[in-house]
């Protein structure tokens, strides 16, 4: 994948990867298009709890036109989770915090089906991802 796609983009691809075998493989890409955390950055306050895997999660905030946007950045030791975490900057990155609070990621996530063949942890662990993006966007807002 050589440029970042967008939610919408992301969101046509998987409508048309029927089986789950090629939807995995589209997650790893997705994955592999992110930029790494810098290991200063992978530290206990970046964490997400909750996850089984490692994930870490930052979140930029910019002024642009005069309206702060935020913009994620993110990291993780799975490359199914990097996956899930490129679906949510594609989704979250780029919007004010108040955008940010009003969506509703889980439900987006369930109406394109990705959360029905994650195990239980992998479920638990893109909740917790979510919780974290809001409540660092509350604190900005």
């Amino acid at each position: 994948m050589s440029k970042k796609e967008t939610f919408s983009q992301i969101q046509e691809n998987l409508t048309f990867l029927d089986d789950w075998e090629e939807r995995y493989r589209y997650l790893i890409e997705l994955g592999q298009g992110l930029e790494t955390l810098s290991e200063e950055e992978k530290n206990e306050k970046n964490k997400v709890q909750g996850c089984v895997s490692q994930v870490w999660l930052v979140l930029d905030e910019m002024d642009e036109g005069g309206q702060k946007k935020i913009f994620l950045r993110a990291d993780s030791d799975a490359m199914i989770v990097k996956g899930l975490i490129a679906i949510l900057i594609a989704l979250f990155s780029g919007k004010s915090a108040k955008e940010i609070l009003e969506i509703e990621a889980i439900k987006i996530f369930d109406e394109l089906n990705l959360r029905e063949h994650l195990t239980a942890q992998r479920s638990n662990g893109l909740v917790a991802m979510v919780e974290k993006i809001k409540q660092e966007a509350a604190k900005i807002n």
